[in-house]
């Protein structure tokens, strides 16, 4: 492992030799992998996640994004099909000839037989489990459930030429028929267009410990966002500057958004306020709304996570007295939206809990009607994904996109969908990103 201070590769004896530190620099390794069970994770790897993470240290990020980039790059390293068939092949050869070969002294020739039957059983089920898998990535999902397919494949016509030609046995060909037409079931069964929900491979608990542990010996990282920090006191604001009003406003579902996108300057460079449903920043909340309600053409822009909660922010908007309640402002919903997500051919890290199926099933009737059949089924299902799973660049570069898309709501050329009646309109942007 590569030390993240000089570049001096230190094998494991010299690291164990050096009590955890760099043999040239003596700097300390914060993580040391061989001693890490299911997740490996290395310093150059984490130093390049938050590189990453934070577009080469210029963007400020939070703990969950981190999280999120960390989970995806260990799962990246997907499956081979290649391999996975080398390792069928050489162990259907191996296991019958090795373990048949010592359990043929008590049960007969037929032993070879049963040990490759139960192998291939084994094996069907193993790459069955994995393709199933909420803690394996979708790209390798996909490698297993083609896997399951080919060797299917190979069952049907070695077990059938086999059953056939060398045993001429009735019902070797009927188990070879089964295990090869259920592989082969499994398989196109899992290649269906699904979004599959996911779980991180490791606890947050376990992440923040990492980062502890990382900031401790590394230093705090400049761009890592602290949680919101609610003000109760009022900031005292220029009267001068409360005559002027935005043209837009920019409104997050949480105060964790909102603080991203303000201190990544996202309302300075795009002249727009930004807020949070919950009322942060609290400190100029009440002095920006009324700055807000003076302009008649105010734009809204809505970005939420695909949750119940997140789904009901428009009609928040809409119902709240301490918004826009009997106002006949834009509002544009950016997303996440359940039919951004089912249409998207890029893979998102979708959720599922118990807790979020209950509160899709409580949502306003006039939020159900807004929602397509197919997107409250989603819902409903438990599905949910969070705005944190995207990077702080791409969160921008779509909240842009879709500011510049509704310049001319009425253009054909328009990426925003209208719904609603006239006079109560609302914007939903199709594809997010």
């Amino acid at each position: 492992m590569k030390c993240i201070n000089c570049g001096t590769d230190n094998k494991l004896k010299d690291r164990t030799a050096n009590q955890g530190r760099c043999i040239k620099c003596n700097h300390p390794f914060a993580f040391e992998p061989t001693s890490m069970s299911n997740v490996k994770i290395t310093d150059p790897m984490f130093a390049k996640a938050i590189a990453d993470i934070s577009a080469n240290h210029t963007l400020f990020f939070t703990p969950k994004q981190l999280l999120y980039l960390l989970d995806n790059r260990i799962k990246a390293k997907s499956a081979s099909i290649f391999g996975l068939l080398f390792i069928y092949l050489f162990f259907n050869i191996w296991a019958p000839g090795f373990i048949g070969g010592f359990a043929s002294f008590l049960f007969g020739a037929n032993s070879f037989m049963i040990v490759s039957i139960l192998f291939n059983i084994c094996f069907i089920l193993y790459l069955y489990t994995k393709s199933t898998s909420n803690k394996t990535n979708i790209k390798s999902r996909k490698e297993y459930a083609r896997c399951l397919q080919i060797i299917g494949g190979i069952i049907l016509a070695v077990g059938i030429y086999a059953a056939l030609i060398i045993y001429n046995s009735f019902s070797l060909f009927v188990i070879a028929v089964l295990l090869g037409m259920l592989s082969i079931y499994f398989g196109t069964r899992q290649l269906r267009p699904t979004k599959f929900p996911q779980e991180f491979l490791f606890s947050q608990n376990d992440f923040q410990g990492w980062l502890d542990r990382w900031q401790q010996i590394n230093g705090s990282i400049l761009k890592i966002l602290p949680s919101p920090n609610q003000e109760n006191r009022p900031a005292t604001v220029n009267p001068d500057v409360t005559v002027y009003s935005f043209d837009r406003l920019v409104v997050c579902d949480t105060a964790t958004i909102a603080q991203l996108l303000i201190a990544n300057n996202f309302h300075f460079e795009n002249n727009c306020a930004i807020l949070s449903i919950t009322g942060y920043p609290q400190s100029i909340f009440d002095t920006t709304m009324q700055m807000l309600r003076r302009n008649p053409d105010l734009k809204v822009y809505a970005i939420h996570d695909c949750n119940p909660r997140g789904i009901g922010l428009v009609h928040n908007l809409r119902t709240n007295a301490n918004w826009f309640l009997n106002s006949e402002i834009v509002i544009i919903d950016i997303g996440l939206t359940p039919r951004q997500i089912i249409a998207t051919k890029r893979g998102m890290f979708i959720q599922s809990s118990p807790e979020s199926a209950q509160a899709a099933k409580q949502l306003p009737e006039e939020v159900r009607q807004s929602l397509s059949a197919e997107e409250l089924a989603w819902l409903e299902s438990g599905n949910f994904v969070e705005l944190e799973s995207f990077t702080a660049q791409r969160i921008i570069k779509v909240l842009q996109k879709g500011i510049a898309g509704s310049q001319n709501l009425e253009s054909d050329d328009s990426s925003l969908l209208l719904v609603g009646d006239t006079g109560n309109d609302m914007y939903i942007v199709q594809s997010f990103g």
